[in-house]
């Protein structure tokens, strides 16, 4: 089994920055993806960004593709997203996820075969 904590949300003006992570414990292999999503009011999951564990495989939502950076941080078992430029659409509560298929990242843009999931942190941008 896989936990995963996430924390780092809060309140921030438009324009503003924050740093989301995600601690994993438990059983955690460096071949695993892992991603960020993120569910506003009343609407669906939706993927935000992903990475492998090991080498460099990055995949970016585009509409947060140049403002937010996924990275890891592999002996602290800890995986950050840097949300830079912040939108009042950019409001959700983010939650975290551990994928243990071989999928390539780029593929790894869908909440169904993601293993492991976070409790989630509130994001609220205000304008």
């Amino acid at each position: 089994q896989v936990q995963l904590v996430e924390s780092g949300g809060g309140l921030v003006q438009a324009g503003g920055s924050l740093r989301l992570s995600c601690a994993a414990s438990g059983r955690t292999f460096s071949n695993y993806i892992m991603g960020w999503f993120r569910q506003a009011p009343g609407k669906e999951r939706e993927f935000v960004a992903a990475i492998r564990l090991s080498g460099s495989s990055t995949k970016y939502a585009d509409s947060v593709k140049g403002r937010f950076t996924i990275s890891r941080d592999n002996p602290k078992n800890t995986v950050y997203l840097q949300m830079n430029s912040l939108k009042p659409e950019d409001t959700a509560i983010y939650f975290c996820a551990a994928d243990r298929s071989p999928r390539a990242v780029v593929s790894a843009t869908t909440a169904i075969g993601y293993d492991y999931w976070g409790q989630g942190t509130q994001v609220t941008v205000s304008s």
